[in-house]
This record gives C-alpha cells, sequence and structure tokens, in this order.
C-alpha cells in the first residue's frame, strides 16, 4: 500500500495535485447534489487513470459501482447501508474507518483492503466525539489488524510522520496539512517524498 494518502474534496483539486506525487488519493465530496457527485467522480476516475494514480471514492459507494471505480472507502455510518457482496462482486476494493476496539472488529470482519484509525493527532478538520488517539494506539490497532494495511489519519504533518510509520502504520492519510499550505503543491512534493 502507498505510504502517502491525499484526500481532497473537489476533482480539481485532484487533478492539481495528483502530478504533484500522490499515487493515492480520496476524492471526498459533502453536501454535493447527485449529479454533481457523478460528474466529479467520473473525471477523477479517468484523471486517475491517465496519471497511473489509484482513485478511492469516499462514501459514494453506489456511484462508484455505477462508475466501476475500483476502491472506496466507508465510514462507519456507510458500512450500514453498503451493499458488501456487490462491491465484493464488482472485484470493487473498500477501506474503513475505525475508532474504537468494537468498530475495529467489525471492520475486520468484511475482509477490508485497510482499515483506517483516526484522529492520531488533534484535527482541525471536523468535529469528533473521538479524542487523539495517539501512537500507542496505532500499535496497537496494527497488532489486532494484522496483515491488513492500517492508515493513520488526523493531525498529521510530515514532521510526526517517523514517529507514525515507526509506530506500525502502513499509511497516513492527509487533508488539513496540504489542504491549508500556502502552496499545496510544493507541500505535497514535500510529502510524496517523506513518505518514499
Amino acid at each position: 500500500m502507498e505510504r502517502f494518502y491525499l484526500i481532497v474534496g473537489h476533482v480539481g483539486r485532484l487533478e492539481l495535485l495528483v502530478p504533484q506525487g500522490a499515487r493515492l488519493v480520496q476524492l471526498r465530496l459533502k453536501n454535493e447534489p447527485d449529479a454533481e457527485v457523478h460528474r466529479q467522480i467520473a473525471r477523477a476516475r479517468d484523471f486517475c487513470a491517465v496519471q497511473g494514480a489509484q482513485l478511492v471514492v469516499n462514501d459514494h459507494w453506489q456511484t462508484a459501482l455505477d462508475l466501476n471505480c475500483s476502491f472506496v472507502h466507508l465510514g462507519q455510518e456507510d458500512m450500514e447501508t453498503a451493499d458488501f457482496k456487490a462491491l465484493r462482486r464488482a472485484g470493487i476494493r473498500y477501506g474503513l474507518s475505525t475508532h474504537d476496539e468494537d468498530e475495529l472488529e467489525r471492520a475486520l470482519s468484511h475482509d477490508p483492503a485497510y482499515v483506517a484509525l483516526g484522529p492520531v493527532y488533534p484535527t482541525l478538520l471536523k468535529k469528533m466525539k473521538w479524542g487523539p488517539q495517539g501512537l500507542d494506539r496505532v500499535t496497537r490497532w496494527k497488532a489486532l489488524a494484522g496483515k491488513v494495511p492500517l492508515v493513520a489519519i488526523g493531525g498529521l504533518t510530515p514532521e510526526r510522520l517517523p514517529g507514525v510509520f515507526a509506530a506500525g502504520a502502513d499509511s497516513a492519510a492527509v487533508v488539513t496539512d496540504v489542504q491549508q499550505a500556502q502552496d499545496p503543491e510544493a507541500r505535497c512534493r514535500l510529502w510524496a517524498e517523506a513518505c518514499a
């Protein structure tokens, strides 16, 4: 699994940043009408195919299925409604979010391509009902996940990467540090180099 996992909120951002070294990128669309979701996912799918990058569609598993995408990411709430059998039949891999041991156990029962743990550090991105998980939790999660790749997310910076990888994470998911950088393209290149 790629060590640098970029998460963006618009296909335009994806097109700007994938050429800077992001080989694994999640398109996380929130509060968009269905037609716009469909348009952005189709465009992202085609762009990533040309760039040799792996697109991961956040939440919108049905659209990913309709558009022959190969990877989705589901939160705990989305797991309630997702048709895992249909995803498996279509050969679509999926990553699943986890925050506590019950969620991890549930996620692992679905045979995911990866499990995500977060927030590892305090995060500005969204209000979370979970406090920062910390590096000890990353180590514990990796022990519980076994061979399933572990994605760390939440408050990550290039400076924190060595500790995150040493704790057992296989991949580092990044949102805010790149999105809020003064020069997102340069920041993305820095991340790609730091994770190489």
